[in-house]
């Protein structure tokens, strides 16, 4: 009797073992989808902006918390120019793509085709439901370079829009600059989204298609000026 019972116990746990395989493989299936759904353009499915939030917990965990309860802006680069930056956000204006269709700038890792790139009419998402990015980057000047004495920043805007590659817009600013935009909201649910170069994970290693290959591949400085803050 008691052997049988442990017979029963045994194929229990085999069942079990089978449904939690099963379960796995059923998970492994839905996130391949749903990358599939992202790099090809489709209308982001049901679920999207949770996984994304739920990764981003877990990439933060192993850094400072802080880190996960800022906008990124502010980690790569500190409160006042973070607001510098914003501030001087130019408009993420849409240029007609080879086949006469509006693209607007969007994030290389979630669009990578123009049918995802279309604007919206609300100013703020594609018709794929995309969100408007900007990439950033931001270099310190040495005195006296071109734009007067008190331009000291340099602040580069990229846009990426699918099948017509990549636009820089550049700013300069100053302590005047930097003043004028303390006052700025910095959101994470601002759009256009920016994204620092100089935090991005991996920045130097992702695909693009062809024509599209970023100008500024291994030529951004790391920097984590404000993670302390």
């Amino acid at each position: 009797m008691f052997e049988s019972a442990r017979q029963r116990s045994g194929g229990a746990a085999g069942s079990a073992t089978l449904e939690q395989v099963g379960l796995i493989l059923l998970l492994a299936a839905a996130f391949t989808g749903l990358i599939a759904a992202t790099v090809t353009g489709v209308v982001e499915p049901p679920g999207h902006g949770l996984g994304i939030r739920i990764a981003n917990r877990i990439a933060c965990g192993p850094r400072e918390p802080g880190v996960c309860r800022q906008h990124p802006a502010v980690s790569a680069y500190g409160w006042p120019l973070a607001r510098a930056l914003r501030w001087l956000a130019p408009d993420p204006v849409a240029r007609i793509g080879p086949e006469g269709t509006p693209l607007a700038p969007v994030d290389f890792r979630y669009c990578q085709r123009p049918g995802c790139a279309v604007p919206a009419g609300d100013g703020r998402l594609t018709t794929a439901n995309r969100r408007l990015t900007l990439f950033t980057e931001v270099k310190r000047l040495p005195s006296g370079v071109t734009g007067g004495e008190s331009a000291k920043l340099e602040f580069t805007y990229w846009f990426y829009r699918p099948s017509l590659g990549w636009e820089k817009v550049v700013r300069q600013a100053g302590p005047a600059e930097i003043a004028a935009a303390s006052g700025t909201r910095l959101l994470l649910e601002d759009s256009p989204r920016l994204v620092p170069l100089e935090i991005l994970p991996g920045r130097n290693h992702y695909d693009l298609p062809a024509g599209d290959e970023p100008p500024w591949r291994w030529k951004v400085t790391p920097s984590y000026e404000g993670w302390s803050d």
